[in-house]
This record gives C-alpha cells, sequence and structure tokens, in this order.
C-alpha cells in the first residue's frame, strides 16, 4: 500500500510538473542577442539596442548565440531563451527582433541553469533605440563636407537634385568590404536614373594609401571621401559602428538609415520607390504647367477677341 501510495503521489508530482511547463505565460521584455552584449552595461540605466548592439548582434546571431528575451521584474531582470513553437519566424533566426521590445507567448521550462521559453505567438511593442533614433532625423536636411583622397573639397549639398547613397566605411572594416560589390552594383544600374552612390571613410589622413589600395582591391566605381567621423555618423542617425549607410532623397533629405551592412534587394526597393514618387511628382508638376499655359492661353484669346 505505502509503495502504490508513493507511485501515485510521484505520478502526481510529475503531472503537475508537465503541467506547469506547458502551461502558456506572456512575457514582455526586450530581445538580446546573448547574455554577454547584455551584460556590457547596467540595463536599468544604459538601455540596450543602440546601433553598436544591433551592428554587434549579427555576428552573435551568426556564431549560434542563443537569442535571448530580457524581462524586467522589479530593478532586476530575467533572461529567457527564445526557442521557435508555433510562431514562424520570417526569417532565418531572431535577428530583425533584436532590440525591440516586445510580447511572447509559449510555455516555459528550465534547461540547467537557462529558462526557455517556446514562442506561440510574438508581437512587437516598440522599436529599438537605434531604429527610434534613425526615424528622429528621416525628412531632416543634414550637410556633410569632407575631402576627396587628392585633397578636394566636397560637400553633400552640391548633390541636391540625385538620390545620394552615403555609405560610412573604413579600410579595417571587413563586414565594410564584404558589401562593397553590392554598393558597385547600385552604382552601376542607377547612375544614368540620378542615383549616386558616395563612400565616407572613416580613415585617418595619413592613412590615404590604404585607402587608394581598397578602392583598388574592392573596385569601387564611385567617389570617396575621406575623414568621416563617428560624430558625422550620430548626426546622420546612425551609431559609431561601421558600416552604416544614409539614403538621401532629391530635395535633400533624409529617406532611410540602414546600419549594419546593406541588403542589395531592399535597396534597390527604397531606391525604386523613390524613383517612382519623384516620377509621380514630376508628371504632377508638368500637367500643372500645361493647366496654367492652358489658362493664360485662354484668357489672352479671350482678350483679344472683345471688339474695340
Amino acid at each position: 500500500m505505502k509503495r502504490l501510495f508513493l507511485g501515485l503521489l510521484l505520478c502526481l508530482v510529475i503531472a503537475v510538473q508537465a503541467a506547469a511547463q506547458s502551461a502558456s505565460v506572456r512575457l514582455e521584455g526586450q530581445v538580446v542577442c546573448c547574455a554577454e552584449c547584455w551584460a556590457e552595461a547596467d540595463r536599468t540605466k544604459v538601455e540596450y539596442g543602440s546601433a553598436e548592439n544591433l551592428l554587434k548582434s549579427q555576428s552573435c546571431v551568426a556564431n549560434g548565440d542563443p537569442t535571448l528575451i530580457a524581462v524586467r521584474e522589479g530593478d532586476k531582470f530575467t533572461l529567457y531563451q527564445l526557442e521557435q513553437a508555433k510562431f514562424r519566424l520570417p526569417g532565418k533566426n531572431w535577428l530583425e527582433f533584436v532590440g525591440q521590445r516586445v510580447a511572447v507567448t509559449g510555455a516555459v521550462e528550465k534547461k540547467k541553469s537557462m529558462s526557455v521559453i517556446h514562442v506561440d505567438a510574438l508581437e512587437v511593442l516598440a522599436p529599438s533605440q537605434a531604429e527610434r533614433e534613425a526615424a528622429n532625423v528621416v525628412g531632416n536636411v543634414v550637410d556633410l563636407t569632407l575631402k576627396d583622397p587628392f585633397g578636394t573639397e566636397q560637400r553633400l549639398s552640391a548633390l541636391k537634385g540625385r538620390i545620394v547613397v552615403l555609405n560610412f566605411w573604413a579600410t579595417y572594416c571587413v563586414p565594410c568590404r564584404k558589401e562593397m560589390p553590392d554598393l558597385a552594383a547600385i552604382q552601376n544600374e542607377y547612375a544614368a536614373l540620378g542615383v549616386q552612390v558616395i563612400g565616407a571613410s572613416t580613415d585617418e589622413a595619413e592613412d590615404r594609401a590604404k585607402v587608394l589600395q581598397f578602392v583598388k582591391e574592392t573596385k569601387i566605381n564611385f567617389p570617396i571621401w575621406t575623414g568621416a567621423t563617428s560624430a558625422d555618423m550620430m548626426r546622420f542617425g546612425l551609431g559609431a559602428a561601421l558600416p552604416g549607410t544614409v539614403i538621401v532623397g532629391r530635395d535633400g533629405r533624409i529617406a532611410k538609415v540602414i546600419s549594419g551592412i546593406v541588403n542589395q534587394a531592399d535597396l534597390k526597393k527604397q531606391i525604386d520607390a523613390m524613383l517612382a514618387s519623384a516620377e509621380k511628382t514630376a508628371a504632377k508638376e508638368r500637367k500643372k504647367e500645361r493647366e496654367q499655359v492652358a489658362s493664360v492661353k485662354q484668357k489672352s484669346s479671350e482678350a483679344s477677341s472683345v471688339p474695340s
């Protein structure tokens, strides 16, 4: 009888634990690329999700680090590892959610020293710090004055009337080297349509030889300006991390801010949309001018037909 009782008690405990694990909960917090990056600062004082954080997250996720959600409980945070369940990721991993505040729903279980939530549903509640900062500069006019490798002063405002893809890079930046072929392809495809790619190097002035060698090795086919700084990048809504790209419209206003490596397909979609919008605006202006000319001619004809 005693054994039977203990057996029933054990079954009850297992059933309770299973029920607890399978119970769906809702957690709200910030998606983090890894525990190490989260622990780099006191997150009750320093917000996670800067442009530098998001850029570093690319390598963390690529290296297989578990993606987490940091849930605040009073003045402390609890980290839960995100594991896909019923929720279908839009990509290969959780990278696009890193830095964002989200609500996830699913069952929680304990695996060794880490709590895991099996995500059945995910809702984005707020953008990352980098996304908010970038959004604040969209629509603004920000000028930039640098020099080309031969010492001639160049100004971004001088390119007003064109769509400018302004890319910040450096010779020592490995991701920068990787994205140069895509930027060169954009220059080739869109130059005739009034699009200009500009490479703004953050290398020191004495590194001119390195810059020219980099241009040669990567077969850059667009103008290179030198002497860009982290402060310049901040003014354009970027962090200090490289690479970073800003798309400037024909009116000189910032249209898009991209932290990290550009995606050629996404970049082309953005440019195509801007070109289509510009053509639509130009068509309206041409129609307005024709109507004004027609109106003037009509008034002139009516005036000349009045007997004196």
